[in-house]
């Protein structure tokens, strides 16, 4: 199974670049993952939130190949423990699943037409976070996701 985080806006912020970095170099021994980042849209003074997330949306879809698994992360998603999203990643591996891809979306969230085309929803927490911030913290769960299911000992219960 390849794993793909796809994220609009790019991450300013050089010391969480690096964590992500590292997460995603950790990552690479357990999984194919890509972290792939879609631009911020031009002059969105101009546009409503709708139209932000209209376009945002358009991007997120050109993106996708038909066979991909789309799964949002997304404050009214489902919540899950930290073993419990290594269990989720396993029923998509045992699925047979070839891309997984989840998406962080811009600061309004997404598209009617995304939630449309989503196969799940998934929440990191009640609280709200950085969008920057949010990607640190998937690609740690993804891998932490993976030492679980490996049980090597980096998660400790």
């Amino acid at each position: 199974m390849n794993i793909r985080l796809l994220a609009i806006g790019k991450t300013d912020n050089k010391s969480l670049q690096t964590l992500i970095d590292d997460y995603t170099k950790r990552l690479s021994f357990y999984v194919k993952f890509d972290l792939e980042v879609i631009l911020d849209i031009k002059n969105v003074k101009n546009l409503s939130e709708a139209q932000q997330k209209e376009k945002e949306g358009e991007l997120i879809l050109s993106k996708l190949a038909a066979t991909d698994q789309l799964i949002l992360l997304d404050e009214n998603g489902t919540t899950c423990s930290s073993v419990g999203f290594s269990d989720y990643l396993q029923k998509k591996m045992n699925a047979g699943i070839k891309t997984l891809v989840f998406v962080i979306g811009g600061p309004y969230g997404f598209s009617e037409e995304i939630y449309k085309k989503a196969q799940g929803k998934i929440s990191l927490s009640a609280m709200t976070f950085s969008h920057q911030m949010v990607r640190l913290f998937v690609i740690e769960q993804i891998y932490r996701g993976f030492t679980i299911l490996r049980n090597e000992p980096y998660h400790h219960q």
